[in-house]
């Protein structure tokens, strides 16, 4: 897997001759740099190992103005070697680069003590002693070191060896399927177009690929790839890498961009930052503080909101939020680094834990060990932590790796477990993000929510049999998405809690409950529709004797109709249930027999009916779909 090493150190401690040296390439491009014989932009450059890989190299600027191009070159590499010049040992630079290296997670390196043609033998092992004693505690308190002379080529065999062991040795982490690459320089290419370069983070890109700026939406086609020079069909992880975009303007691309995949990657004003405050920072970062926050090639003002006190004082490291005045697109576990404003000066840095941040309330103690355990949790735990904190909304697949840092089959392989024990489910599979997760204890609450709602309605409305999915939805289910919602209701209809019958939901065990007058009449409502068959009572002739309006019986009408045993021909007329039913088979009889039409003489035939109800069913036949009217006459309404 392709390695990058990045330079460190002081300016003017010789890193950039060194590796012209190591290389053969001079990484001050620009005018200026040669002119004022400092480094003021990134450099690059790469080291040609046995075997045939290479190691790529990034030269960071040791200015102290230029400290942010540091800090967006060292974003992409994989171990570090710090140079210091031996004729001045370890200065202001020297430490706040080795600072920046640790903040970013870099863990593995070596020294090179250089321009060791300029001193004698006694101050050069004074100036070791001092490197030595200047590095311990750091992660390179036990580094190979290594004295050199870019000028005589003393000590450069030796160090070239050690750089091609460290770098044959490494393993580096990357994820293989979420490419991103941070943009650090655009330019025009003559005969090509826009370029940019970067060195790519993760993933790989692939020559016809569509991409995507963020945290913009500006979107492309890689239409060439370089890598080292060299033309290439993909550039894997690891890589410095140069990409054609197609379409684009010079313009229309910020340094501090990111490169990736449509749809990959979630920009956001808020991020959830572990952040550990140097000990050698001067002062604390208090609540709200403006800071210089860098995240890859990206620089930006951002405020510190700490969330369980009110400063962070050096050597202490907490969870806080990251808040932005423009959207920022990163992953779980980015490194980031915060420099204060006023002298420019590295304070803190720390992992990403959520590049999404949700709202939380200072000194919330229900937020705490939520957050806490984000900073630990791995594999399934991290994605139950996450999908927890998403609540109803659930997350989609997509969205899970930005949240997780996860290769899309180790995730594929939490969710699974996680369905299979009930701690997520898969609520829609053809999401706008991917397949769309929602946590178990937030289907489970939602279940609760939802059978209380189901039992507050039937105790409301005692005389209905259920509700319908449509006033369900616009009531109870009015926040959830579509595909959640209808995910609720046939859980809870599988496990038995609700059942479903004339269109409506109900709890499984509801009946309707009538009191003892109501259940009265719907005996003798039931009875008098029963006797009439197709030739009912009039509703006036069954409730004057009864003292009662149509008012006041509706709602038992309802509950008849609800249930099944009447139905509703026009206003004002009902009939029996069982009676149409009759009717219904009577009348497919008659066209089985041969007939191909039936008008309203056929229809008295074959009934016997008067005009007064003739007309009425023969409408509500057509209303139910059992006949269709054509001209005077009907036929049978065919599937």
């Amino acid at each position: 897997m392709p390695v990058i090493m990045g330079t460190a150190g002081h300016i003017d401690h010789g890193k950039t001759t060194l590796i012209k040296a190591l290389t053969g390439i001079d990484c001050d491009r620009l005018a200026e740099e040669k002119k004022r014989g400092i480094t003021i932009e990134l450099g690059f450059a790469f080291m040609d190992l046995p075997g045939g890989a290479r190691l790529g190299v990034i030269d960071v600027p040791g200015h102290e103005r230029f400290v942010k191009n540091m800090v967006a070159g060292a974003a992409g590499i994989d171990f570090v070697m710090l140079v210091i010049a031996a004729d001045e040992g370890v200065m202001p630079q020297t430490r706040e680069h080795l600072d920046i290296c640790t903040l970013l997670g870099v863990e593995t390196g070596l020294v090179a003590l250089t321009k060791t043609d300029m001193v004698d033998a006694d101050w050069l092992a004074m100036v070791t002693d001092d490197v030595r004693a200047g590095l311990a505690g750091t992660f390179l308190a036990d580094a190979p070191l290594f004295p050199v002379s870019s000028h005589t080529g003393t000590g450069l065999p030796e160090l070239r060896a050690a750089l091609a062991a460290l770098a044959a040795g490494f393993a580096p982490r990357r994820r293989s399927d979420l490419a991103r690459l941070p943009i650090d320089r655009v330019f025009t290419l003559k005969g090509h177009g826009t370029v940019v370069t970067g060195t790519l983070i993760a993933g790989a890109f692939r020559l016809g690929e569509d991409v995507q700026l963020y945290p913009t939406d500006t979107r492309s086609k890689i239409r060439g790839l370089q890598s080292h020079g060299e033309t290439v069909e993909e550039s894997p992880a690891g890589r410095r890498t140069a990409v054609n975009l197609a379409g684009l303007e010079v313009e229309d691309i910020e340094r501090g961009e990111v490169l990736a995949r449509p749809g990959t990657l979630f920009p956001d004003t808020v991020w959830e930052v572990e952040l550990a405050c140097l000990a050698s920072a001067p002062r604390a970062i208090k609540h709200r503080t403006e800071v210089h926050f860098h995240h890859g090639t990206r620089e930006l003002l951002a405020r510190v909101h700490l969330l369980d006190r009110e400063k962070l004082e050096p050597g202490q490291t907490a969870v806080c939020q990251m808040r932005f005045p423009e959207p920022l697109a990163g992953v779980y576990g980015d490194r980031v680094v915060v420099r204060s404003g006023a002298p420019l000066r590295t304070m803190a840095g720390g992992r990403v834990l959520s590049p999404m941040g949700r709202k939380i309330k200072r000194f919330d103690e229900a937020a705490a060990p939520v957050l806490a355990a984000m900073a630990t949790a791995t594999g399934a735990d991290l994605v139950a932590l996450q999908l927890s904190r998403a609540g109803a909304e659930g997350l989609g697949f997509s969205r899970l790796m930005t949240l997780t840092d996860l290769e899309s089959k180790a995730l594929d392989k939490a969710l699974t477990t996680l369905c299979d024990k009930g701690g997520a489910a898969l609520v829609d599979r053809d999401g706008k993000e991917g397949r769309h997760f929602v946590h178990g204890e937030v289907l489970a609450a939602l279940s609760k929510s939802l059978a209380d709602f189901m039992a507050a309605y039937h105790a409301r409305e005692p005389l209905k049999l259920g509700i319908s999915r449509s006033e369900l939805a616009s009531t109870w289910g009015k926040a959830l998405s579509p595909k959640l919602f209808h995910f609720v209701i046939e859980r809870q209809l599988r496990a038995g809690v609700f059942a479903t019958g004339q269109d409506v939901l109900r709890l499984a065990g509801h009946k309707v409950s009538l009191a003892s007058d109501q259940a009265k009449l719907r005996g003798i409502l039931l009875d008098a529709y029963q006797k009439g068959g197709l030739t009912p009572p009039n509703v006036k002739d069954i409730l004057e004797p009864l003292n009662l309006t149509f008012k006041e019986a509706q709602p038992v009408y309802k509950v008849l109709m609800d249930e099944g045993r009447i139905v509703k021909a026009q206003e004002g007329m009902y009939f029996c249930a069982e009676a149409i039913a009759t009717l219904t088979e009577k009348v497919r009889a008659y066209y089985a027999a041969g007939a191909t039409d039936m008008g309203p003489a056929e229809f008295r035939e074959l009934t016997g009916l008067s005009r007064k109800f003739l007309i009425a069913l023969l409408e509500y036949l057509d209303k139910e779909k059992v006949t269709v009217r054509v001209g005077d006459k009907r036929q049978l309404r065919k599937k």
